[in-house]
């Protein structure tokens, strides 16, 4: 497209030879004088409209399809995610998600087992954003929904997500895995992730790498008991890190306030949402009920 302009100017800048040799490079057209110049001036204005117009179809076509592609994985994350209100015998559980971009780098699973009334529960935290980090958080869940179809044991769960993300490329994710029984005896495994909230207190957890940095990577192992009316609240660090105008994070004393007075999960993500969103906020609420005896006929 361009080479005829760049031809016709190579010409013209022979102007002084073709007069030389009486070649005309100047043309009357109806009284106006057309010299060869200002002929390959106009084709190279018209090839860079052609090529500028060409550029920008090219470039909305991307964009249509990059659109799409994170439609699709906005839709796929939906139906990924667990409903935001479970009950099962003895526990009601509570979740609520609110990414910060497009697609979110947290993620979660809530698999009760209605057989023996135990639940369990693991969250976590991808490193990165974006589709990238939507494709880990796909690939994470399957992970968790194998894992708990072969143990509920959450220590298990762990090594079989860090052998997941081993080899891929330094994914990495903090993690932990909650088992709870039917009688309220808990499990808590952890790989990094931020510690539960009981009863409005931070538990005492020990620190643990992420998953996908080691292969015989060691986690925290917790034992405790939920008694009636007792509240475990899981949180991820868009909680904490949110920050407002002036730059102040939201921070652990407010998160201990809003656990003492917030009575759901979508409370907790609301305060935290306003306060000034930067990363995915993911809250996770067990509430310990009375259990309900079948009547005696």
């Amino acid at each position: 497209m361009v080479l005829p302009a760049v031809l016709l100017w190579g010409v013209g800048t022979l102007s002084t030879e073709f007069a030389r040799l009486h070649i005309p490079i100047r043309w009357g057209v109806f009284g106006w004088s057309i010299r060869l110049g200002q002929i390959s001036n106009l084709l190279l204005v018209l090839v860079v409209v052609v090529l500028l117009q060409r550029r920008l179809l090219n470039s909305i076509r991307s964009q249509r399809q990059m659109a799409l592609d994170v439609k699709q994985a906005q839709e796929m994350r939906q139906m990924i995610l667990p409903e935001s209100r479970t009950t099962i015998s003895g526990m009601m559980i509570e979740s609520e998600y609110r990414p910060a971009r497009e697609v979110g780098g947290d993620f979660f699973q809530v698999i009760p087992y209605r057989s023996d009334g135990s639940l369990l529960i693991v969250a976590g935290d991808v490193d990165g954003r974006g589709l990238q980090a939507g494709i880990l958080v796909a690939l994470l869940v399957g992970a968790i929904r194998t894992a708990a179809s072969l143990s509920t044991d959450p220590r298990s769960v762990l090594d079989q997500l860090n052998l997941r993300l081993l080899g891929r490329n330094n994914a990495q994710a903090t993690c932990l895995a909650l088992y709870i029984d039917a009688d309220g005896e808990a499990t808590l495994a952890n790989a990094g992730h931020m510690a539960p909230y009981l009863n409005g207190a931070p538990m005492q957890v020990e620190g643990a790498l992420p998953l996908g940095m080691l292969a015989a990577a060691e986690f925290s192992v917790n034992h405790f008991r939920l008694h009636e009316s007792d509240r475990l609240v899981l949180i991820s660090d868009g909680v904490v890190e949110a920050r407002d105008a002036d730059g102040r994070l939201f921070g652990l004393e407010r998160v201990q306030e809003l656990l003492h007075t917030a009575v759901s999960a979508a409370e907790v993500a609301n305060a935290a949402q306003i306060f000034g969103q930067e990363d995915d906020i993911s809250v996770i609420s067990v509430t310990r009920t009375a259990v309900t005896e079948p009547a005696l006929v």
